[in-house]
């Protein structure tokens, strides 16, 4: 059996990438960055018009109707291009919940307004990863209180989805009275981040499914943080595979150096088996619910190891040049680092594979 992408996907990887080349070279991710802004309105302008915005929204209600597999040959491109451009929380994970465990009516109301770029979603999911010091959500009468800890796609966001201590779903406007937003910083400045302080903040619930929909988010989350990783180390390879070229050192380029063309090799091969990983983990997500939350998990804690691996190698073949901001390494570098740790780090996702497969105690 033949396991690809098809002809379509591919398609719509070319696009994107050719997309991002134009609109979201290194220098205008440096001058978003310096501006203290993780979203390019020039590089959402370009992905609105290509209809990213609905990506995975039914057709019925304005999207393209697309699956997380071709949400994951997206997100691939974007970490190539280490893009200041909102998409796991606002163009998938929003929209999917309301698909989960929206009403009718819900869906129709807000469905068509995240196709059409109306309606600006983040999502605060974390607290069902991992409480941090007691922090958390509660949900009494149709209102919130607590905190919600690193939302997703925090900045320019007018509404979020938030996960309560029990996994309900809730849709909560920012400008809600009682609502706090505060942005925080964190290791990657192309991604939006922030926290929710919520002081009987009125919000309207989605179906109570005893969590199951915000477990699903998790697992659709953590496929396209492993994708996003996964273009974000293509893109540290070849700039070390280039560089090497280039780089000359006694009289010779460093690249016919034995030891720089093992560092090469080993990177490449790391990295290329996690391709098909993310891909089968998303068709998993797609197509065979069961197995979803257990590929997620390996997609997730083996890209985060191999890519710490590729972003420090990839950095040292590059000498002392790596560490500078003239060579920009370090916003792969970072990138990367916050794929691996968002939504679980590797040891903790391990431990929820371990329970899935019934080798430790059994998995919330």
């Amino acid at each position: 059996m033949d396991f690809g992408l098809s002809s379509e996907q591919e398609m719509l990887g070319d696009t994107i990438r050719r997309c991002l080349a134009d609109t979201c070279p290194l220098d205008h991710v440096r001058v978003c960055v310096n501006a203290g802004s993780a979203v390019s309105d020039r590089v959402m302008a370009a992905l609105d018009e290509i209809g990213l915005t609905g990506l995975i929204v039914p057709a019925a209600h304005g999207g393209l109707g697309m699956t997380l597999l071709d949400a994951v040959v997206v997100a691939e491109q974007l970490g190539r291009a280490v893009a200041p451009a909102p998409f796991l929380a606002r163009s998938v994970l929003a929209p999917l919940a309301l698909m989960l465990a929206g009403s009718a009516a819900q869906q129709a109301e807000w469905l068509p307004r995240i196709a059409s770029g109306a309606a600006r979603f983040g999502v605060a999911i974390a607290g069902i990863v991992e409480e941090r010091d007691g922090v958390t959500v509660r949900h009494d009468g149709g209102r919130l209180s607590g905190t919600a800890l690193f939302a997703l796609d925090f900045e320019g966001a007018d509404h979020f989805i938030v996960a309560d201590a029990s996994g309900r779903l809730h849709l909560l406007a920012a400008a809600t009275a009682g609502v706090e937003p505060i942005a925080l910083q964190t290791i990657d400045a192309t991604r939006g981040v922030g926290e929710l302080r919520l002081t009987g903040a009125a919000a309207e619930p989605l179906a109570d499914d005893g969590g199951l929909a915000a477990r699903r988010l998790r697992d659709a989350g953590r496929i396209l943080l492993a994708a996003d990783s996964l273009g974000a180390g293509e893109a540290m390879i070849e700039q070390a595979v280039a560089y090497a070229g280039e780089r000359e050192q006694f009289g010779r380029v460093i690249g016919s150096f034995q030891a720089v063309k093992h560092m090469c090799a080993e990177m490449a091969a790391r990295h290329e088996p996690c391709r098909a990983l993310v891909w089968y983990a998303a068709h998993a997500f797609d197509a065979v619910p069961v197995e979803a939350a257990l590929m997620a998990c390996h997609a997730k804690s083996h890209t985060g190891e191999v890519h710490r691996f590729v972003a420090r190698t990839a950095t040292e073949v590059h000498g002392g040049m790596g560490f500078t901001d003239l060579l920009g390494l370090h916003f792969w570098f970072k990138r990367i680092g916050f794929d691996r740790q968002v939504l679980g780090g590797p040891e903790r996702v391990r431990e929820e594979a371990a329970q899935l497969q019934g080798l430790t105690a059994t998995a919330q």
